[in-house]
């Protein structure tokens, strides 16, 4: 995973991270029954799980800055239902499971599952009864498609009450813990760089890849693979008129269904996040040589802002606050990864869950359960769909 110095180059999100370890163990174990390898969505509900399925056995999560450093708590907080692939197996239930785990955890982040647009611009997709709600100038009229399952969440209130959560239950978490290598041993062994620059080794008898677009090689994804770093913008607050005025009264959250795309929700504070643009890094699978100051990616914000103001003309005088960058991983077949790790597929040691395209935000803590549902033994399928190509 990228290093702590450049994450700050991917700016500030909107959202906030609060988490202090409760445990006191500094060191890390040198076995674990279990070993996270992501601070995020994926790995915090993973390690969740794990102590809630298996609470005699040890838990290590290892996160190489500081939780929700990566795209977890740099995301723009939408919670869209199934995958970017569509409906695939077992995926069907991901919103409802995502509001029943969070009740079940008592995590508030502000989940609200209202529903959101697809919005297009051919005069033939609109909808009769939805149509008419907004009406955006961007290469063409917008206008409201249909109604789909999703919603919004806080996603720095996510990540803190996942980590909160772990922590409680007796996981151990690692912040500023990078990991330079696995070893494949008959009991594999993970090699870890500590925030003081020492090297650790941890044996465990079982993985989880949870760092999606941060770490490719070592989780084994090589062909199809795409990681990105997409941008968001936020505006100041608005008024509720203005809302009114543009068709966001309703909070229901959107996306473009076509090209050029658009996407975008209102926050609590009525400040509203747009997003649009994809930076590929100079070294295509390391993200953290992006820096959004630089002439790509000021460019993509500035014709955003462009855009956004030019929508209708409400928006003519709004002012933006904030500019900032996730990772995202996609993959050719636009169907997320969830699947044994190459390197130990034939012994089961490893589970790697990534390639989320946009949907990580309900899908990464969905396929956290599940990986710690198989590792357990509480499940024992791995869908087909999910297969790591080699």
């Amino acid at each position: 995973m990228s290093s702590r110095k450049s994450r700050h180059s991917w700016g500030t999100p909107p959202w906030t991270i609060s988490f202090k370890s409760k445990n006191r163990i500094t060191e890390t174990p040198r076995v674990a029954d279990f070993v996270v390898i992501g601070g995020g969505f994926t790995g915090l509900a993973a390690a969740t799980w794990l102590r809630r399925l298996a609470p005699k056995q040890t838990v290590v999560v290892l996160e190489a800055g500081r939780v929700g450093a990566g795209a977890s708590g740099r995301t723009g907080g939408m919670a869209l239902s199934e995958s970017a692939a569509g409906k695939l197996t077992g995926l069907r239930d991901v919103l409802s499971s995502l509001r029943h785990n969070l009740d079940e955890l008592e995590i508030d982040c502000d989940l609200d599952l209202r529903g959101a647009w697809e919005i297009a611009r051919k005069a033939a997709q609109h909808s009769k009864e939805l149509g008419r709600l907004i009406e955006w100038q961007d290469s063409g009229t917008l206008r409201v498609v249909r109604k789909v399952p999703g919603g919004t969440l806080d996603p720095g209130k996510l990540v803190s009450g996942l980590a909160r959560v772990a922590d409680r239950t007796g996981a151990m978490i690692f912040e500023n813990h990078s990991v330079v290598g696995v070893n494949w041993l008959a009991t594999p062994e993970i090699e870890v760089m500590t925030g003081s620059r020492q090297t650790a080794r941890i044996s465990t008898g079982k993985i989880i890849f949870a760092t999606n677009a941060l770490s490719l090689s070592t989780s084994g994804l090589r062909k199809g693979m795409h990681p990105r770093l997409t941008l968001a913008v936020l505006s100041a607050p608005v008024s509720e008129k203005l809302l009114r005025e543009i068709g966001l009264s309703g909070r229901h959250p959107f996306y473009t269904v076509d090209l050029p795309y658009l996407w975008g929700r209102v926050r609590k504070d009525r400040s509203i996040v747009w997003g649009a643009g994809l930076v590929t890094s100079p070294d295509s699978h390391d993200l953290g040589d992006v820096d959004v100051a630089g002439p790509e990616p000021s460019s993509i914000f500035s014709r955003l802002e462009g855009r956004v103001a030019s929508l209708h003309p409400a928006l003519r005088r709004i002012k933006f606050t904030r500019r900032w960058g996730g990772p995202i991983l996609f993959r050719d077949s636009w169907k997320p990864v969830f699947d044994w790790h190459p390197r130990g597929r034939g012994e089961k040691h490893a589970i790697v869950a990534g390639a989320y395209a946009g949907h990580g935000v309900a899908l990464s803590p969905f396929l956290g359960k599940w990986a710690a549902e198989v590792l357990t033994g509480a499940k024992k399928d791995i869908p087909k769909w999910g297969k790591i190509e080699v």
